[in-house]
């Protein structure tokens, strides 16, 4: 915030205020790269952290070492963002959709960097406290985390539906494909790996 004070307020106006069809303050957020990529970076690190604490809580790490978990979720969370990028630059040039396919990753990667700074409160809870206060800040921060997402799925689809014409039957089954089964795939392997 400190370093980038007008990109930091643009993202806060874009994402309080849901005027994402203003093109002005979008176009003002594309056009400085290294404060969103480094925002990006923070969203990796703060959801790895998070990611790597609540598995060591629930004894679900593979590793005995707390930084190489750490590691494994950064690399993994960067991974997973990097693949939906390129498939959505590749699928809106492919389909000759590249303002829908822009439009759609700028609402990824802004919820994606809100969740991010609001997700450090809760890393903080998490690592610190215990017991009762533990539970109660892993169940607030899934509760948080699942209301941006949520957000974000309403802001697709009002910008996709704006765009093109899209039943919400074959949204619902977008979500089901591209959204939800990824992840219910890494849970699946990260299962098997635990109780290998």
């Amino acid at each position: 915030k400190q370093a980038f004070p007008k990109y930091f307020a643009d993202l806060m106006r874009v994402f309080f205020r849901s005027t994402l069809k203003a093109k002005q303050i979008r176009e003002q957020l594309t056009q400085t790269p290294l404060p969103s990529l480094l925002l990006n970076i923070f969203f990796a690190v703060t959801m790895g952290l998070y990611i790597t604490l609540v598995l060591r809580h629930y004894n679900m790490s593979p590793f005995q070492s707390f930084w190489l978990l750490f590691l494994y979720c950064i690399i993994g969370l960067l991974a997973i963002y990097v693949v939906k990028y390129l498939g959505l630059r590749f699928f809106g040039w492919l389909f000759s959709m590249q303002e829908i396919a822009d439009a759609f990753s700028f609402i990824v990667f802004i919820i994606n960097k809100a969740i991010g700074i609001f997700i450090i409160p809760f890393i903080v809870l998490i690592a610190f406290s215990q017991n009762d206060m533990l539970r109660v800040a892993i169940i607030l921060s899934w509760c948080c985390i699942g209301a941006l997402l949520i957000y974000r799925f309403i802001l697709t689809y009002s910008i996709v539906r704006g765009r093109l014409t899209v039943n919400p039957f074959h949204f619902f089954l977008y979500l089901c494909a591209f959204e939800l089964a990824p992840l219910l795939i890494l849970y699946k392997g990260l299962m098997l790996v635990i109780n290998a």
